[in-house]
């Protein structure tokens, strides 16, 4: 691998490991503790931060993506080259998974405290869910899960770029992880009910692949209709359109120079 390249690799497993440690260690807080230490708000507030430090962390080398969606999407509409895709999204994977295991451990008595030691996914000693999303128990794996990916990347994307884009009116410089971030809270805040508002695929699929690993087995799979899917596949779509989006209604709209 090229020394450029690596170095852009492990900027993004470092980024999201900071992402993910964080956004998963208050999930831990909130569920171990009954929600004496936290609820809903402090999740979002938390991950929205967590958004903001992982990008803070590693923007100067690759601009912090963290997500394959925002790989994806910026391979599609932002001529990124298509050979740093793959690595990035690997990276990133890894960095979640690693941060799961932080996690892990870091509340590894105050876990056995809540299930006794044994691991179940869903149910009221579920644990899984500290880690990966799961659906709620109306929601559909297709149409109304994959819809509901497909709207919270597609937001995430759009704004994204538009904040972004030097034409436009781009975030002051240095504060584009803060105004991020943000974004990351107000999606939590507004469309987290569904399915607890994965919107990146690594951020969902390395800990749910660490999960497998420690103890829940392929419950994580399998559960909520084989949900595991869908925050993979959707976020992708999502992002891919709402950077269609944004060029379509704004980015493609600005007078040639």
């Amino acid at each position: 691998m090229q020394k450029g390249l690596m170095r852009e690799v492990l900027a993004e497993f470092f980024g999201t490991f900071i992402l993910i440690v964080f956004g998963v260690g208050v999930v831990a807080q909130v569920v171990l503790s009954k929600h004496t230490a936290g609820d809903a708000l402090s999740i979002n507030i938390a991950w929205g931060l967590a958004v903001t430090m992982g990008c803070y962390v590693s923007a100067g080398v690759t601009g912090a993506h963290l997500n394959p969606a925002v790989t994806l999407a910026l391979a599609v509409h932002r001529k990124l080259p298509w050979g740093k895709v793959l690595p990035y999204a690997v990276a990133q994977i890894a960095g979640a998974f690693v941060a799961s295991a932080v996690v892990f451990v870091t509340y590894h008595e105050a876990l056995n405290a809540f299930d006794g030691g044994v691991r179940q996914v869903l149910g009221a000693q579920g644990t899984a869910g500290i880690w990966a999303t799961y659906p709620q128990p109306f929601l559909s794996t297709f149409p109304g899960g994959f819809i509901d990916q497909v709207v919270g990347t597609g937001l995430l994307i759009a704004v994204i770029l538009g904040i972004t884009d030097s034409r436009n009116s781009p975030a002051p410089n240095g504060l584009v992880p803060v105004i991020v971030g943000l974004l990351v809270v107000l999606i939590g805040a507004t469309f987290g009910f569904n399915a607890g508002y994965a919107i990146n695929p690594a951020r969902d699929f390395g800990p749910r692949l660490f999960t497998f690993v420690a103890g829940w087995g392929g419950d994580v799979f399998r559960a909520g209709n084989a949900w595991w899917w869908v925050p993979i596949v959707a976020p992708c779509v999502g992002g891919i359109l709402g950077g269609w989006a944004y060029d379509t209604f704004v980015g493609h709209r600005f007078p040639s120079a």
